[in-house]
């Protein structure tokens, strides 16, 4: 009794372990073939200027522990319009940009391209 059962994992193994191979296989892909689409879309969309207020940053932090911690840095910007939209930045982009600042931004489609900021009248040089 107990040699058939062990007969049958060895018959059943295989196909296991060639079911999670696909499975792993397609999520790669699937994440591959997303990744140049959103490339693709983005670089046919026009890149626009526009006046626009950092209205305000987060990030997202992953892993840590036994394995290297990944920062993420997202900061959310608002158009005269009122309508607002987030994107991913650098550190450096993110540590420079301040909760209320004005400027002109520069994105094409998803991508982040840029932030120039307008100098406050009051400030001194």
């Amino acid at each position: 009794m107990f040699e058939n059962q062990g007969d049958l994992i060895f018959r059943i193994g295989p196909y296991f372990i060639g079911i999670i191979f696909v499975i792993i296989l397609g999520t790669i892909l699937t994440m591959i073939i997303k990744g140049i689409s959103t490339w693709n879309k983005n670089n046919h969309q026009p890149r626009i200027n526009t006046k626009a207020k950092v209205v305000t940053k987060r990030t997202s932090t992953s892993g840590g522990g036994e394995t290297n911690v990944y920062h993420q840095y997202f900061v959310t910007f608002e158009f005269d319009s009122g309508d607002r939209v987030e994107f991913q930045v650098t550190g450096q982009e993110y540590g420079q940009l301040v909760e209320g600042d004005n400027g002109e931004l520069e994105f094409q489609g998803t991508r982040y391209l840029g932030y120039t900021r307008t100098k406050h009248p009051n400030i001194l040089n």
